[in-house]
């Protein structure tokens, strides 16, 4: 009995050596915690792409009888807000026009549509821009000019030929993009950003002071403007204000 019981805590004590040597043996092989950073978007936001942006398209659309909202709707869409390979530095290419831009082009992959919602790839040649403001130009006097076969083929997308911005996107679809949605996606990013205030000209202009404790959604409200718009005015990345800082406020 007393040999049972000598082999019993024999036992015990066998299990409580290996239990702690495991933890011993997990502790120095456990893999070495490495913090996560958190992840920073250093592109542009969708409103200071639009900022940089919106004054071009607002001339060209009064001087080519176009609306300024689609042109800067379909720029971001088309280039993913400028961050798109094609739509972004060095081929600034705003609104996926292909072909060449004296002389210069880029060749990329591209999916289109048959316009029955059936996605193919192919690749493409896209003309290539020194700047943003280049970009744009070509594409109001393309959609002004038409094209080599038919000189009126945009014609339905001028002001004077529609009721508002909508007859443009419609007419958009299935003559400028092969999506057939398209008219439906820029149709959603006009309502988003207020893109309608730039189909019109600026009726005044002031410059603000950003008082501590100041924040977009505040100073929107006592102007009674939107806070997308202040962003863009102003080419905000974030909402966040520092005390001081000079804001545009527009009216329109």
């Amino acid at each position: 009995m007393r040999l049972l019981k000598q082999l019993f805590i024999a036992m015990i004590i066998v299990a409580s050596v290996i239990c702690i040597c495991t933890y011993m043996l997990i502790q120095v092989f456990k893999p070495t915690d490495i913090a996560v950073q958190p992840y920073v978007d250093e592109g542009p936001s969708v409103e200071e792409f639009i900022g940089s942006i919106a004054e071009t398209a607002r001339q060209l659309g009064a001087e080519y009888d176009l609306y300024a909202s689609v042109m800067i709707a379909q720029a971001i869409l088309e280039s993913k807000h400028g961050q798109s390979g094609l739509g972004s530095a060095p081929n600034n290419n705003l609104f996926g026009m292909k072909g060449q831009y004296q002389n210069e082009s880029v060749t990329l992959e591209t999916v289109e549509d048959d316009g029955a919602g059936n996605l193919t790839t192919v690749m493409a040649e896209f003309r290539k821009y020194p700047s943003y403001k280049e970009s744009m130009k070509d594409y109001a006097n393309l959609l002004r000019n038409g094209v080599s076969w038919n000189k009126n083929f945009y014609t339905g997308v001028f002001k004077r030929n529609t009721k508002s911005y909508a007859d443009a996107t419609k007419f958009l679809t299935g003559s400028y993009a092969t999506d057939s949605t398209y008219n439906e996606k820029l149709n959603q990013l006009i309502v988003k950003y207020d893109l309608q205030q730039y189909d019109n000209p600026v009726k005044n202009k002031k410059t603000i002071t950003v008082a501590n404790g100041d924040s977009l959604t505040q100073i929107a409200q006592m102007h009674k403007v939107k806070v997308t718009s202040i962003k863009q005015w102003n080419q905000l990345r974030s909402d966040a204000l520092e005390a001081g800082q000079q804001l545009n406020i527009y009216q329109y």
